[in-house]
């Protein structure tokens, strides 16, 4: 939720924030490092599927967030956001 917050703070805040989005977007990627290979590692016992679909679910904001560096919008942060608020949901069993 934190890299969450963070995100959503710049977005809504976009004239005076901007200068944070670097800032943010680096923990929301260093949360997803850990999450995919703590997720994917061999000795996880989740499921082949489930390490398989946090896989791509990790490169995939990896690359979104490759992109929002290159076209930087507030509207763009949005699914970022929207998935992490979804898996941190999902963690606490909502």
């Amino acid at each position: 939720m934190k890299a969450a917050v963070r995100l959503q703070n710049v977005k809504d805040n976009w004239e005076t924030q901007r200068g944070e989005l670097d800032d943010a977007l680096t923990f929301n990627r260093k949360l997803w490092v850990i999450l995919t290979t703590s997720a994917t590692s061999a000795d996880n016992p989740l499921p082949v599927t489930v390490k398989e679909s946090i896989g791509s679910l990790g490169l995939f904001v990896f690359k979104h967030t490759i992109s929002v560096l290159a076209n930087p919008a507030p509207e763009r942060l949005n699914i970022l956001i929207n998935v992490n608020r979804d898996i941190a949901a999902g963690l606490r069993g909502r």
